[in-house]
């Protein structure tokens, strides 16, 4: 059930003066001939504030959450154009006409402009990018395909032959708008649309495109190359304008999301820019500080020193091994961390078990 204070926006204690101010901040906010218009919305806040701004409905509404008429109860008041239901839907008083009279001048300077096409934009695209880690490290260079409607080669994207001429539309006399007069309880109110016929240019194109069928665009495989920097993180998006889906008859197209996901990894496991990753090793390898080879996430080897002392319960920490900053940062990398598990032999000879028991003697 539809909440009226809530679409109104206002609480339940809102005055009469608080009710009205809302409704027409919104109505004209969402009034479907504005260019923001919202025809679904315009028709919840009338349908609102007719029961809101009524003494006796709102007290009704209050009590049972909805208006009894005489048909029974019903969440929903019955204004409106004629017998359609829709448009303006029944003002509350004449008071309420006089401060709309800023949306009719809206209309009606629209009606008097000549030749102001409509454009069906392109939709925007997303797309999801897997990556592996090392791709991520070291930034790289991707095309990616998709089908969607690109721009048609023949005619440019405008969807007929310029040279072949036009022909001044017979529905709106070739200025592109078209008047509708509605009825109302208080009289006749004129809207203006624009033509359904010429799409507001006033005039029809004599040869129309016989590869886009006058859509200016054709549904085709595009291909884009997109520049992933290194560093980039899981989830980021890239952004890359005008890479969409084309619009019809020269319209805006619309913009390519390449949303990223880095696949699971091995051997290191990522926090931020710091990587992560095990290692095993021998306890002699601890007890005798040996050097331990290790390679990095851009596969470059580096020695590990095992510091005397160390408690390999910890992570030992190895600095500017991890991944590159994104964005400012160039040449920036972060940590990487080892986790070190200790392996024992599965077996011990006489003589070895021997020297550990006197080496432990002496620990």
């Amino acid at each position: 059930m539809a909440d009226y204070y809530k679409i109104l926006g206002i609480n339940k204690n809102a005055s009469e003066e608080e009710i009205k101010k809302a409704y027409r901040k919104l109505a004209h906010q969402y009034h479907p001939d504005r260019p923001s218009g919202n025809e679904k919305k315009f028709k919840e806040i009338n349908e609102a504030y007719q029961t809101l701004s009524n003494k006796q409905k709102r007290a009704q509404y209050d009590r049972f959450g909805h208006v009894f008429t005489s048909s029974g109860p019903t969440t929903q008041d019955r204004g409106g154009f004629g017998t359609s239901g829709q448009g303006f839907g029944g003002f509350g008083a004449w008071e309420d006409i006089a401060d709309w009279s800023d949306i009719f001048e809206t209309i009606f300077d629209q009606f008097n402009s000549r030749y102001r096409q409509t454009y069906t934009h392109g939709s925007d695209i997303e797309l999801l990018q897997e990556l592996t880690l090392e791709e991520v490290f070291h930034g790289l260079k991707k095309t990616v395909s998709f089908e969607t409607h690109v721009v048609c080669d023949v005619c440019k994207g405008i969807g007929h032959d310029k040279s072949k001429g036009f022909t001044i539309c017979s529905i709106c006399n070739g200025q592109g708008k078209v008047r509708e007069q509605q009825q109302t309880f208080f009289g006749n109110f004129s809207q203006v649309k624009n033509c359904h016929q010429c799409k507001g240019r006033g005039q029809i194109p004599n040869k129309q495109c016989s590869d886009c069928s006058g859509s200016g665009r054709i549904l085709k495989k595009r291909k884009v190359l997109v520049e992933i920097a290194s560093g980039i993180d899981n989830g980021q998006i890239i952004k890359i304008k005008g890479a969409g889906e084309a619009g019809e008859q020269g319209g805006r197209i619309g913009d390519l999301y390449i949303i990223i996901r880095i696949k699971p990894h091995a051997i290191f496991k990522r926090q931020g820019n710091d990587l992560f990753m095990a290692k095993e090793i021998k306890f002699t390898d601890a007890l005798l500080s040996k050097v331990i080879e290790g390679q990095d996430i851009g596969g470059k080897k580096f020695e590990i020193n095992i510091p005397a002392g160390f408690n390999l319960k910890e992570k030992l920490k190895i600095s500017s091994r991890g991944m590159p900053y994104f964005g400012s940062l160039i040449g920036k990398r972060g940590d990487l961390y080892i986790d070190f598990n200790l392996k024992t032999p599965e077996k011990l000879s006489p003589k070895a078990k021997k020297l550990i028991e006197e080496l432990d003697k002496e620990l």
